[in-house]
């Protein structure tokens, strides 16, 4: 008899797990059975916003493959199924009602968005954007509402894409966040860059605002955002208050979780303590290369890669996964926007003592064509001269140079040796001393005082 594998969420980890285990294992040797509570299957969340913006036309650009593409496979999905039980001891679970056997275990359930106990906020017309099921909501509200203004709660990643996508649909948009600038992932002077774009771009931009509650009307639909600031009226409200793992199926079966709140694993995307028990995407924690502590940061990126290290263990090989140094980036507007390794709260909270340096140049020689500006901040360990960290803010080309002070952290680099990288330079692509490297040498000089 054929062993069976259980694969409980049908996104980017869990899909990604099952299908590497299906290269490595034939139909008769290892059958496989995925729940999805949604559905859709193995698509791209981070879309989203664009979609709903009108910039990507179809939502079905957005699957990478259907649930019908999988069973073609051999891979047996099953959607509108949502598992409330894991009985370790039986190896089972419960899905819709119906018992299931496992001999191995892929949990795979992502984030959930972060909801504050506030008055209306499960009413009609109030969305958070996690899964395309969300973004199918969000649409479906514009419609229903003939929507004219919106309120984004939250001024993260999400917060400002959707703030953008409902700007380019016509809508008039308030932005409400309660720090003192929108992207609390960059440091204050960087985020007061974002804010001043998104002004720019006729978002309402309302910093060190505190939500209180949303008022309802007569139907359930949302009429007003409620504030210690006043009152914001909106035919729709979205949801960017972040997201945090979704463990409690996890938990309830005595699985550990670890201090940032994810599935605990080992290298090999195993759960802690727990043979033929697998875990991958948002609802894990995994090693900061930088801090060398656990951390748990939602994206599709370590989602796919955890889940086909996972999958290849499955079916019988050999894989790690080795942590990551926390780069993301995003676009607001005519913005880029990008962050690796450590902001400054960061690294004083893991208790290294730091240098930053902050400079502007351009994306390409200034003397080019279409020359736009770019502010990049490196961080830097006080004695040793270690990378921790950098952010980058500017126009178009800017965000994707964050990649070169990836890299450098993964590999522990100085930013004395950074200043000698053999970068690509012409004219159009970047001044003869590329602006990461301008960055990297003055923190080198801030380490050398």
């Amino acid at each position: 008899m054929a062993e069976r594998l259980i694969v409980v969420g049908a996104d980017a980890a869990g899909m990604s797990a099952a299908s590497q285990a299906r290269r490595r294992r034939d139909h008769r040797d290892l059958s496989i059975l995925a729940f999805e509570r949604g559905v859709h299957t193995s698509y791209s969340a981070c879309g989203i916003p664009y979609w709903i913006g009108g910039l990507i036309e179809e939502q079905d650009d957005l699957v990478a493959r259907t649930p019908e593409q999988h069973r073609e496979r051999a891979i047996d999905v099953r959607t509108g199924h949502t598992v409330t039980n894991i009985d370790l001891d039986k190896r089972t679970v419960t899905a819709n009602g119906e018992s299931h056997h496992f001999d191995q275990l892929m949990i795979a359930t992502g984030g959930e968005p972060v909801l504050p106990d506030w008055s209306g906020i499960h009413g009609k017309g109030v969305h958070g954007v996690q899964t395309l099921d969300d973004g199918d909501a969000v649409s479906a509200s514009l419609v229903a509402r003939k929507a004219e203004r919106a309120v984004v709660i939250g001024g993260g990643y999400i917060g400002v894409e959707m703030a953008e996508a409902l700007i380019r649909k016509g809508l008039h948009v308030t932005l409400l966040e309660k720090s003192a600038q929108p992207m609390t992932t960059l440091d204050p002077d960087m985020g007061e860059l974002v804010g001043a774009m998104l002004e720019k771009f006729k978002i309402d931009v309302r910093t060190g605002v505190t939500v209180q509650g949303i008022d309802l009307d007569d139907d359930g639909w949302v009429r007003k955002v409620l504030t210690d600031a006043g009152e914001f009226a909106a035919d729709i409200v979205v949801l960017g208050l972040g997201t945090r793992p979704r463990v409690q199926l996890a938990r309830d079966a005595g699985l550990p979780i670890g201090p940032s709140g994810g599935l605990v694993t080992d290298r090999r995307m195993r759960v802690a303590g727990h043979e033929g028990i697998w875990a991958a995407g948002d609802c894990v924690e995994v090693l900061h290369r930088v801090t060398d502590q656990p951390t748990a940061i939602p994206l599709g990126t370590h989602a796919n890669k955890q889940g086909r290290v996972a999958g290849i263990n499955i079916g019988g090989g050999y894989a790690t996964f080795p942590g990551v140094v926390g780069t993301a980036v995003t676009k607001a507007c005519d913005l880029e926007i990008a962050r690796t390794g450590l902001q400054e709260k960061e690294a004083e909270k893991a208790g290294f003592a730091y240098v930053t340096a902050k400079i502007e140049s351009h994306n390409v020689a200034g003397y080019y064509p279409g020359a736009e500006t770019m502010t990049v901040k490196v961080l830097a360990e006080k004695g040793t001269g270690r990378l921790l960290g950098g952010q980058i803010v500017g126009g178009d080309g800017a965000a994707k140079r964050i990649d070169v002070l990836a890299v450098a952290l993964w590999n522990e680099m100085t930013v004395d040796e950074m200043t000698g990288l053999d970068l690509g330079y012409a004219p159009p692509f970047s001044p003869v001393w590329d602006p990461v490297l301008v960055a990297a040498r003055a923190a080198s000089d801030a380490v050398r005082k």
